[in-house]
């Protein structure tokens, strides 16, 4: 079963409500709060259920039965014994609803379909071939319908749709801020073109911010309450965890680091790629590629050739590995005097890198700070994004069908 995200999404467990509330607004709390509980710690009698939420039995008994008759819960045998019956068994059911996540990164889309517990139904890669947004948009839209038909669902039929993407979504534009690398992402009307086409029911995050989740929800960082996930790829950017939830900032750009004045200011022919900003100019995948070319390697080079050359022993690529490892030396110690984490995660096509990078990084620290941040590799490599956005999605998709099936069943 996997574990959900939302005691780190959420303020905290659902309270009964009892005194001065209307029944009907009673009934929906209780309900909420009973399937709540299945949902994250598993099944669980009516006496389990009842001593764990602080309700009575018989109120236990009517949100279960009323759950149970919204298709929301499944009840069966197995829970022990109670004056000589054996006790039912209630769980979540998680086929009421399903998830799909998205990660749309520069090079590839990775998607999932799952069901409300997160487990995985279907899942598929795509290269990454558009050239403009509405190619994207389409792409992703074809990608998606191919993946649902994979799960065995309905086309449409999914619950909610989470996705992940470079940069920060603008509300009131419908585009993607600082999403350098994705083609017309930032063209006002985005959003509204991606619902149209995958429809309503979906959500967009910063790519960084789901990985982060992902690996505190199933990864590196479990258990812990303050952490960042730094990811390096096609472009630079950090996903927050301050005291157990993602931390996103007044507008939504906090942990844009690719923006932080760490490299060499770009140069007047290099203005058009200045909106990409210094840091991520520094040590993005390009970065690599360029430090490789610098230390004599040739050919037709990309950031995973370098490092499989330096894997191998190569003396030039091991060159531009320890140049990327003084960059993001940089990196981490700014990271580390403005939070004081508790760890700090490296993800992303390039940090995924860490076996290599890591020397590097740890020998360049000491001239530019005292600080001695604990560094760690993430655990999940490409499928961080789109399992944070699955472990989102699942929260979002649980309010959905709770509010279409529940209280009003009752």
């Amino acid at each position: 079963m996997a574990r959900s995200s939302s005691e780190f999404e959420q303020d905290g467990p659902v309270a009964p409500l009892t005194a001065g509330a209307a029944p009907s607004l009673l009934r929906e709390m209780n309900q909420r709060l009973l399937l709540d509980r299945l949902f994250t710690a598993g099944p669980a009698t009516r006496p389990q259920l009842a001593r764990a939420a602080g309700l009575s039995q018989p109120t236990v008994i009517a949100a279960l039965d009323d759950l149970e008759r919204a298709g929301l819960v499944t009840a069966g045998a197995g829970g022990g014994r109670q004056l000589g019956r054996p006790a039912k068994l209630y769980s979540a059911n998680p086929a009421a609803g399903s998830v799909a996540g998205i990660d749309i990164g520069r090079g590839w889309l990775h998607l999932r379909v799952a069901d409300l517990l997160g487990d995985t139904l279907s899942q598929l890669s795509v290269r990454n071939t558009a050239k403009s947004a509405a190619a994207l948009v389409e792409l992703t839209a074809r990608s998606l319908e191919e993946a649902t038909e994979r799960a065995g669902l309905a086309a449409g039929s999914v619950t909610h749709t989470a996705i992940g993407s470079p940069g920060v979504l603008d509300p009131r534009r419908g585009g993607v801020r600082y999403a350098a690398n994705l083609p017309g992402w930032h063209q006002a009307g985005l959003a509204q073109a991606l619902a149209d086409r995958i429809g309503p029911a979906m959500s967009v995050d910063n790519d960084a911010n789901l990985a982060a989740l992902a690996e505190l929800s199933y990864g590196a960082a479990r258990g812990l309450r303050d952490f960042a996930y730094l990811t390096i790829g096609s472009g630079v950017g950090v996903g927050l965890v301050l005291n157990g939830r993602v931390y996103r900032g007044f507008t939504g750009a906090a942990g844009e680091v690719g923006y932080l004045p760490i490299g060499e200011r770009p140069s007047t022919a290099r203005a058009g790629r200045a909106a990409r900003g210094m840091l991520e100019e520094a040590v993005a995948a390009d970065a690599v590629v360029r430090y490789a070319e610098q230390a004599g390697l040739t050919g037709c080079l990309t950031a995973e050739r370098v490092f499989e050359l330096a894997h191998h022993g190569d003396p030039r690529a091991l060159e531009a590995v320890a140049e990327e490892g003084r960059q993001l030396a940089l990196a981490v110690a700014g990271i580390a005097a403005l939070l004081d984490p508790e760890l700090i995660v490296l993800g992303g096509r390039v940090g995924q890198n860490f076996d290599l990078l890591e020397p590097a990084i740890t020998a360049a620290l000491p001239e530019v700070t005292p600080m001695r941040p604990t560094l760690v590799g993430g655990e999940l490599g490409e499928e961080a994004v789109v399992r944070g956005a699955i472990a989102r999605g699942t929260i979002l998709a649980r309010e959905t069908v709770f509010a279409e099936r529940g209280a009003a069943s009752g």
